[in-house]
């Protein structure tokens, strides 16, 4: 039993302070993003979660290059960019690629812009490695305080539209005709899904950041068509793929004769990504069994979510 706990778990694992905190804002952003992502992948709009990446990207970069704390950027431009999509048309079916297009490239436009300053400046070692694919293990213990509020903030906002949120989503005229503010809805929406984007950002990097938000809601979302369970799972992939994405990056300072760490942000991508393989394989097994001619019909609301 020793032998198996010490090649799971490689010496200096549990005592380490940077594994501590990497474990308390990883876990809280994928709770986080889990709960957010169920109604972005539900609301067809993870595109624009990408581009909310992309605008924390230079959000980030942005603030490393003025020296203040990359959370203040990854946040703070991703509900900029939020809002701007907002007002270009995000909320109309027809203008979502088209908001979501001049955002995004304008965002990478930045992002450029503050990396090539702050290289040639040297004002921060590693900038381009932190902003784009995260650097969670040299995250301060200081940072915690202000993922946890703005992760609740997140969090209350969408627990207090939650049922107008879910009504708008699966049928917006029927929300209309009930009186649901919708647009309200969404614009609360969007500034929720830019706290998540932000803070995904600062765990597992801008341009990884739509891999924590979408992949444990989209698997969820296999799993289940009831939007509480959901969430539920969602959360619980999200937390354990982070966890152990920080376990196998740990690790992996020592199995090799080099001892060079591989990025957290790969393993914790790479388990999400196997995880939502996997999720796809207990709804193939009836697939086949049932395959008939007249499947089609039944196909045509296998794909709506119960409250």
């Amino acid at each position: 039993m020793h032998q198996v706990y010490t090649a799971i778990f490689e010496p200096g694992f549990f005592a380490s302070p940077q594994v501590h905190i990497a474990a308390a804002i990883g876990g809280a952003v994928a709770v986080v993003c889990a709960v957010t992502g169920v109604f972005t992948v539900m609301r067809g709009q993870s595109f624009a979660g990408h581009a909310l990446g992309d605008v924390a990207g230079a959000g980030g970069s942005g603030a490393l290059f003025a020296g203040l704390s990359p959370v203040t950027g990854f946040v703070g431009l991703s509900v900029v960019g939020a809002a701007v999509m907002d007002l270009i048309g995000v909320q109309r079916v027809r203008s979502r690629d088209l908001a979501t297009g001049l955002v995004l490239g304008a965002a990478i436009g930045f992002s450029a812009l503050f990396l090539y300053l702050t290289s040639v400046t040297g004002a921060t070692t590693g900038a381009v490695q932190q902003v784009l694919f995260g650097s969670i293990f040299t995250t301060t213990s200081g940072t915690i305080p202000a993922v946890a509020i703005l992760g609740a903030i997140s969090l209350a906002t969408l627990a207090a539209i939650c049922r107008p949120l879910l009504l708008s989503t699966v049928s917006p005229d029927i929300a209309v005709a009930r009186g649901v503010p919708v647009r309200l809805v969404g614009v609360l929406f969007m500034l929720a899904l830019a706290v998540s984007v932000g803070l995904s950002s600062l765990a597992i990097g801008a341009l990884l950041s739509t891999a924590l938000l979408i992949g444990p809601a989209a698997a969820a979302l296999r799993l289940t068509n009831r939007v509480a369970w959901a969430l539920g799972l969602a959360c619980l992939i999200g937390m354990l793929g982070t966890w152990l994405g920080i376990l196998l990056a740990y690790d992996s300072y020592y199995w090799g004769s080099s001892h060079i760490g591989l990025p957290v942000s790969f393993f914790i991508v790479a388990v999400i990504f196997i995880t939502y393989l996997a999720s796809g394989l207990p709804a193939l097994r009836p697939a086949r069994r049932n395959e008939q001619p007249a499947a089609p019909a039944a196909a045509a609301g296998h794909g709506k979510i119960a409250a």
